[in-house]
């Protein structure tokens, strides 16, 4: 394959790639929008290898990024919200993970808000999760990576 073809194909993948939503969009989906941008087939094999290797430098790119923002995030005084939970982050404009204590147990919060007159409140809906909950689920968090990689394989 030449510089110049390669050199297109990284520039759309990754265009594509920050454009999209890391969470949903699979492997296929890129290579399929940016088939279609450069009206070439990167299905062929030639092509889906470094696709694969342009997405997956993106995504290392990402982690260590985000590890980057992690660390400077700790540094940072800590944010508590309208009601004097711990705010762990932000998932969305409207969505946060908070820490909270509840009738004397402490609980993870996964939550949707909305604004109330200034104040952010929160919705019904969402999780909390008490300490053996929460325990039971990051003991978990290898398996439910592994299901949704495998799902996303098969999307391929």
């Amino acid at each position: 394959m030449e510089h110049k073809l390669r050199m297109q194909i990284k520039e759309t993948v990754r265009e594509i790639l920050e454009e999209s939503d890391m969470e949903t969009t699979t492997e296929h989906q890129i290579r399929r929008l940016a088939s279609n941008k450069l009206d070439l087939d990167l299905d062929k094999s030639e092509y889906k290898a470094y696709v694969r290797h342009v997405v997956n430098s993106f995504l290392e790119e990402q982690k260590a990024k985000q590890e980057d923002d992690e660390e400077e995030t700790g540094k940072q005084e800590q944010e508590y919200d309208d009601e004097g939970n711990l705010v762990i982050c932000r998932l969305s404009a409207k969505r946060k993970v908070t820490i909270q204590n509840f009738r004397g147990a402490n609980l993870v919060s996964i939550r949707e808000y909305y604004y109330d007159g200034g104040a952010e409140r929160p919705t019904a809906k969402g999780i909390s999760l008490n300490e053996e909950q929460w325990s039971a689920l990051r003991k978990n968090i290898p398996a439910i990576e592994k299901a949704v990689k495998d799902m996303q394989d098969r999307d391929i």
